[in-house]
Parts: C-alpha cells; sequence; structure tokens
C-alpha cells in the first residue's frame, strides 16, 4: 500500500510490465502531440492521466461498489517510444507499439497525445477484427479534408473511412459543435441535442447505430466543455459536463468494444488537475465496464 501522494505513478497503481502473458487489459501511453492544430502539449498527457488515476486505485470503484482488479488483470505497459526528431515515423511507431499488445490477445487502453494517434490505433485493430464501429466523444468530427500524408488531429477519420478501418454507417460522434460541410456518413450528435435529450437518448441512438458489430471508442477530453476540462489544446464551449461524459461511458455495457483511448490533456493548460482527473475516471470506468462484461456484480450505493 502507498501513500496517495507518494509511490510510483503508474496507471491505477498497476504494475509497469512487458510481459503480458498474465494481462486482461493493457494500459500504454502515446505521448505524441505533433499533429496538434492549436496549442500543443497533450504529448505531457499520459504523465498526467497516471498522476491523476492513483486516488481512484484507493477505493472501490463508483458508482459500481466492486474492485475491477478482482475480475481482470490490468498492466501498465509504459509508454510507446517515439522520436521527436522523425515525426513521419509516429503512424508506423504506434502501429507496431500496438500489434505487438494486441498480438498478445489483450485489450489495449491508450493514453494520448493528440487525437491522430487513434488513426494508427485503428489500423492496428483493424488488422486484428476488421473494420471497426467508432464511437466517438469529441468537439471536432475529425473528418475536414485529408490528402493521406499529413500529421493532422482533424482529419484522421477521413482517412481511417477512406482506408476501409471503419464504418462510418456504424458510427456515431457524440458532443460535436464545430461545423463540417460533409457528415461522411457517420451519426451525429451534437452537444445542443445531448443537452436537450440527454444520455439516455443518446445511449439510445448508439445501440441503434453500432449494434452488435465490433467497435471502438475514441473520447477526445475537449468533449467536455472547457468548465471542465481546460487542460486541452482546442476547447470548445457549450460542451458536455463531467458527469454527462462519465455517464455515457459507464452505459456501454452492451457493446462489444475492442478498443479504448482518451486523448488531447495538455496539462500545460490545466487547472488543479480537473482534466487530467477526468481524463483518469473515464479511462478508469471504462476498465470497470469490461469487469462488467467478465461477470463482475455492481452494487448499488444509495440513489444513483
Amino acid at each position: 500500500m502507498e501513500m496517495t501522494y507518494g509511490g510510483a505513478v503508474s496507471f491505477l497503481r498497476r504494475n509497469y510490465t512487458r510481459d503480458l502473458d498474465e494481462a486482461d487489459i493493457v494500459v500504454s501511453g502515446i505521448p505524441f502531440d505533433m499533429a496538434t492544430s492549436n496549442r500543443p502539449g497533450a504529448r505531457l498527457g499520459p504523465r498526467a492521466i497516471r498522476a491523476a488515476s492513483v486516488g481512484l486505485a484507493e477505493l472501490d470503484a463508483y458508482p459500481w461498489g466492486f474492485d475491477p482488479f478482482e475480475t481482470l488483470r490490468v498492466a501498465d505497459y509504459g509508454d510507446c517510444f517515439i522520436d521527436y526528431g522523425y515525426p513521419a515515423e509516429a503512424v508506423a511507431r504506434i502501429e507496431a507499439h500496438a500489434d505487438e499488445i494486441l498480438d498478445s490477445d489483450t485489450l489495449m487502453v491508450s493514453l494520448g497525445g493528440d487525437h491522430f494517434i487513434t488513426y494508427p490505433l485503428l489500423r492496428s485493430h483493424a488488422k486484428k477484427h476488421g473494420p471497426l464501429s467508432l464511437i466517438h466523444f469529441d468537439a471536432h468530427s475529425d473528418t475536414w479534408d485529408d490528402d493521406g500524408e499529413r500529421l493532422d488531429h482533424g482529419s484522421m477519420f477521413l482517412r481511417a473511412l477512406r482506408e476501409g478501418i471503419i464504418d462510418p454507417s456504424t458510427s456515431v460522434q457524440i458532443g460535436i459543435r464545430t461545423h463540417n460541410d460533409d457528415e461522411h456518413g457517420f451519426t451525429i450528435l451534437g452537444a445542443p441535442w445531448v443537452h436537450r435529450e440527454g444520455i439516455p437518448a443518446v445511449l439510445d441512438v448508439v445501440r441503434e447505430v453500432v449494434g452488435d458489430n465490433k467497435a471502438y471508442l475514441t473520447f477526445d477530453i475537449d468533449c467536455l466543455d472547457p468548465a471542465f476540462a481546460p487542460g486541452t489544446g482546442t476547447p470548445v464551449s457549450g460542451g458536455l459536463t463531467t458527469a454527462q461524459g462519465l455517464e455515457a461511458v459507464r452505459g456501454l455495457t452492451d457493446f462489444d468494444i475492442v478498443g479504448m483511448d482518451i486523448v488531447e490533456v495538455a496539462p500545460s493548460y490545466d487547472v488543479s488537475e480537473i482534466t487530467a482527473i477526468a481524463a483518469a475516471t473515464i479511462a478508469h470506468d471504462f476498465i470497470c465496464l469490461q469487469a462488467v462484461r467478465a461477470g463482475a456484480e455492481p452494487q448499488a450505493y444509495g440513489r444513483q
């Protein structure tokens, strides 16, 4: 047992290891922010998210009421090495890093990094699972024009679509509040719609669109309003609250989600770690989702 404010800072105090024979879920950092279009600094996101996760490791998970590590074996794999001097190699390095983890038949949780990292992660996951449905929380569609070569955290999902690694007809984008002239076949739930209709309606749409397909969950922290996530590179007013984001993620128990990332935490702009805490809690709750799917029984505490 470590003091909350001391000890090694791994995600949720899990062991750092690259021996994955005994792991069900592998957490890894992808410290890359050379595709950002506004404020840099998301390369420091994995470190901040790990530090913010320590408090979550000390208690049984709320609102689940269980210890997810009694059901699942979770390892912290450390970070993908990306040579800042050769940014053009980033896609291949991240993809190879993910390949190595996925080859062990574990589920990968990735800590970003700017949102471009999802593109090589999707390439790796699609090699294993085929074309994927995307459950995408964001302020931005990230499907603006792409020439197939640029490093840009605002266009990579159009590239993924063109490469056939995601299926837009079975994909949902949630919390969007920037305009794009082309929806590219995605089901888009804008932030004003989410505020009016509520998270239960969001989950109903996800069930209808994604269904039983294998899905990848990507959560850009700027989906949350800057009041709740100031520590990000491209903040946009009018976003979801942290409570809404957590309710949505906690409601995804019905879906076959084969991989997940939380991205765009830039701690240099954070206030009292509130962005990093939100990101750590989202990743923590995704792990709890997997524990439920593996047989853990939630235990209600009070009115939830």
